[in-house]
């Protein structure tokens, strides 16, 4: 899924650095922002019990089905709805039109998504839905549904990656039917879940090992750029507004200059775990030397960098350069963990 700081090319320097820190006897790893969830899956694969959270609930969902199944459900009750397999049987359910036709494709004036892509979404949320509700699917089998979904119509959105907007025009892979794909599950940790949590809040809940911090960077709210996602996660029928149909959405203090060191500081401090790790480029809303200063306020601060290509969700727009440099700070804790 194309989505705005994922770490997917950076998860060899992740992993570098995470062995340099630590001495194997780390167990539980909790990726705080974890959006879709690249970090935590690769920690998964190498053995820890991860927690990963995300205030967005379509992030939420993608991690849920990736860190908590382990292996493809046997979707027994929709097979004695069709002998099929279960993938294949859903993709051949016929389109309905409902929430997502009415406001994502030219049938409601935005071409977020083809007409017939739209309905053939609408299908699968309301049968999974009915399904669900009936106990025709279990609730793994509901997430790993859900979860494809997702990933399958982010492959087909007529977008520039991000949801902001739509293009006029519908590009060659918008045009393509939407066909949901099983999904690349490993089982190398057990007791792996997910949270949809403020990270603020959470962090009082918890304890780990490893803490890794990926919190937004600049200005771009999440919820705004992904709302499309949200809506078709959730189906909650939302009130849209404006010409993009934008959604309300939780607005995060880490992606406002005037808010987030206040919101960083809280998080440090109430910690409670070993070895901090924070994934910070260098067009952030906070300095290098911020973060460092919080970190030293639990221990002496380190600081890991590796060149980085920027995310580009906009071919039009004019960028400064074509790479950042992509920061892991560490400290390793031995200041007891404080409110402030």
């Amino acid at each position: 899924m194309n989505y705005i700081g994922s770490k997917l090319t950076l998860l060899p320097f992740l992993e570098e650095v995470f062995r340099q820190v630590t001495d194997g006897s780390e167990k539980v790893f909790c990726d705080l922002f974890a959006g879709t969830g690249a970090v935590g899956r690769h920690f998964k694969d190498l053995g820890l019990k991860v927690i990963a959270n995300d205030l967005q609930y379509y992030a939420y969902v993608l991690n849920k089905a990736y860190l908590e199944i382990h292996t493809t459900p046997d979707f027994t009750g929709l097979r004695s709805l069709s002998p099929q397999d279960p993938l294949a049987f859903i993709n051949e359910l016929p389109g309905v039109t409902g929430f997502i036709t009415h406001h994502y494709s030219p049938a409601g004036g935005r071409m977020y998504y083809t007409e017939a892509n739209a309905q053939k979404a609408d299908a699968i949320r309301q049968a999974i839905e009915v399904w669900h509700r009936e106990g025709v699917i279990t609730e793994q089998e509901y997430f790993y549904v859900l979860c494809s979904l997702l990933e399958a119509i982010d492959q087909v959105a007529n977008t520039a990656s991000v949801y902001g907007a739509y293009l006029k025009k519908f590009k060659a892979s918008a045009l393509r039917p939407l066909q949901l794909k099983p999904l690349q599950l490993t089982c190398h940790a057990a007791d792996c879940h997910a949270q949809q949590k403020d990270a603020n809040q959470l962090i009082a809940e918890i304890e780990c090992d490893v803490l890794y911090l990926d919190p937004p960077y600049n200005h771009r709210q999440y919820g705004a750029n992904y709302h499309v996602l949200e809506t078709i996660a959730a189906y909650d029928n939302p009130s849209l507004r404006g010409l993009t149909g934008l959604r309300d959405y939780p607005k995060s203090a880490y992606c406002r200059s005037d808010a987030a060191q206040t919101a960083m500081e809280q998080l440090i401090r109430a910690a409670r775990t070993t070895h901090i790790l924070v994934s910070y480029n260098d067009e952030g809303v906070m300095s290098l030397t911020d973060i460092q200063e919080l970190l030293s306020l639990r221990g002496e601060p380190k600081l890991f960098q590796t060149p980085y290509n920027r995310f580009k969700a906009d071919n039009g727009r004019a960028y400064k350069r074509d790479a950042t440099i992509e920061y892991v700070h560490y400290v390793k804790v031995v200041k007891a963990a404080t409110v402030s």
